[in-house]
């Protein structure tokens, strides 16, 4: 006996050969270019975790001294990698707003905390960057769902005053 060629399609089994026959190469291709797109994704986002933004940003907001300056200097040379990356372009994927913007847009939120605490300006030393998130504000979607930058100075002023570090 042959076996019979099966493919669920929304929960509903077919075992008509031509549905088979016809569905099971778009379903292939679907998955591979998912696969594809989730390999260049996880490629895209590897070097965000050798930037160093989140955890030098906290030292700057948070140490004083030595450290605070051996920060500073980690910070924005993350900061001035990440412009490298982003180059000329208007987005970290090219034209279109995509993942890495998506990833990268919440510590832009944090740029005022850092620079007040740090005495320095992002700007200055990284416009391309600075220009990259306000674009990234002009889209509705980042706009509504960013904190402001003065709610985040004023939530650790109070963070850092319940843990004495003011």
């Amino acid at each position: 006996m042959q076996p019979t060629p099966m493919i669920f399609m929304l929960g509903n089994a077919s075992t008509a050969t031509p549905v088979v026959a016809e569905t099971l190469p778009a379903i292939v291709e679907a998955t591979n270019v998912a696969a594809q797109s989730l390999r260049r994704a996880r490629k895209r986002l590897a070097w965000m975790k050798d930037y160093k933004v989140w955890t030098s940003g906290h030292q700057v907001r948070s140490s004083r001294g030595a450290e605070k300056e051996a920060a500073k200097v980690e910070f924005m040379d993350s900061l001035k990698l990440l412009e490298g990356e982003l180059g000329d372009k208007p987005y970290f994927g090219g034209e279109n707003f995509g993942f890495l913007d998506i990833a990268f847009i919440p510590f832009y939120g944090w740029f005022h905390t850092y620079e007040t605490f740090g005495n320095f300006s992002i700007e200055a030393s990284c416009p391309r960057l600075i220009a990259w998130a306000k674009r990234c504000l002009e889209r509705e979607s980042v706009f509504k769902t960013l904190p402001q930058q003065h709610k985040i100075y004023d939530f650790v002023l109070k963070v850092n005053k319940m843990f004495g570090l003011d």
